[in-house]
């Protein structure tokens, strides 16, 4: 492990790089996109990433907790707690003019931007930054990328896992060594845009008090998409539209929330695939050089590859399929 101090980075900070930072961390009522938020802290650091101040707070999900075990934050211990429209303004003021930096800052984001979504109001955060992301663009000789790892490496001492307020503490304390690597080995920061969530889902929840589900049952419903109804018409090319049908994998982080980007996939004909295949139509990833799975099969395929960006201006004009598969009647019907 390598200590690292504003005397060892190099000379003069990287004019690119952010003014500030707001290291979040939140805790939640499950993974999908209709749980909500329990707890919420924030750490406000300078552009060298010197902490300013702090802030946590409950929220009352007006739900089940979900997994108490996880977080400890019972329905008695959240029942007075205020409702994220009440403490909304005030995480807006953390967050105004920083940017969002989250350990898997997908699933921070897009939890956050729900809240604001529900309470009608719009998230003042442009960019995102993970930490996972960070530690692969440093090359950290990490065993896996939990926040615990991450910590370990920089000497972080973890007191209270899954309490925001102390999970955000040690992101904090560990992203400033991280942010110091960056700047004085010339580092690109991964930084990725954040807009605002016009669209989300949200199903009602009846309340169960007293309800625990075991360790090992997840609270994540699956989600099933129809078949595609229409066949595979090859591998995207490049400077013609995507056609219905199309087979699209997605790797890594992304700026629009992904099961909305993969929903206006198949909204568009597309077949969305949760894995890459040599009959994978095209890989969308913001990352193509990093060393996932997918990328490195579609490497190996010769699978196109596009950004989310392209990918998404392409949506807006998807051609038709030349035929539609007729789906084979089910030995049951008549």
């Amino acid at each position: 492990m390598t200590m690292l101090d504003d005397r060892q980075t190099a000379a003069p900070w990287p004019a690119a790089y952010p003014q500030g930072y707001a290291v979040v961390d939140v805790e939640t009522t499950g993974l999908a996109r209709d749980d909500r938020i329990v707890s919420a802290a924030v750490y406000r650091l300078d552009a060298r990433g010197e902490v300013e101040d702090h802030w946590y707070t409950l929220v009352n999900p007006e739900r089940d907790p979900g997994p108490v075990w996880i977080h400890g934050l019972t329905s008695d211990v959240l029942e007075g707690a205020p409702l994220f429209p009440e403490v909304a303004g005030e995480l807006s003021e953390r967050l105004a003019g920083r940017v969002l930096v989250a350990h898997n800052a997908a699933f921070d984001w897009s939890m956050i931007a729900r809240e604001y979504a529900r309470a009608a109001v719009t998230a003042p955060v442009e960019q995102r930054l993970c930490t996972i992301a960070l530690s692969k663009e440093l090359r950290l000789p990490l065993p896996n990328h939990k926040l615990e790892s991450l910590a370990a490496h920089f000497g972080v001492v973890q007191q209270r896992a899954h309490h925001a307020l102390d999970d955000a503490r040690v992101l904090a304390e560990a992203f400033r060594p991280s942010l110091l690597a960056a700047a004085r080995d010339g580092v690109r920061l991964p930084l990725l845009e954040c807009r605002p969530l016009t669209e989300w889902y949200d199903s009602p929840v009846a309340p169960r008090a007293g309800y625990r589900p075991s360790p090992a049952q997840s609270w994540r419903p699956s989600r099933k998409r129809p078949a595609c109804p229409y066949p595979n018409p090859g591998r995207y090319e490049s400077d013609k539209p995507l056609m219905q049908g199309m087979r699209v994998a997605f790797s890594g982080d992304t700026s629009v929330d992904r099961e909305l980007l993969e929903d206006r996939a198949v909204e568009a004909g597309l077949h969305v695939a949760t894995s890459v295949s040599r009959l994978t139509s095209l890989l969308v990833t913001n990352d193509p050089d990093s060393a996932t799975s997918k990328t490195v099969k579609a490497k190996s395929f010769g699978t196109p590859v596009l950004e989310e960006s392209a990918f998404t201006h392409l949506l807006r004009d998807v051609a038709p399929a030349a035929t539609v598969a007729v789906p084979k009647p089910s030995p049951s019907s008549e």
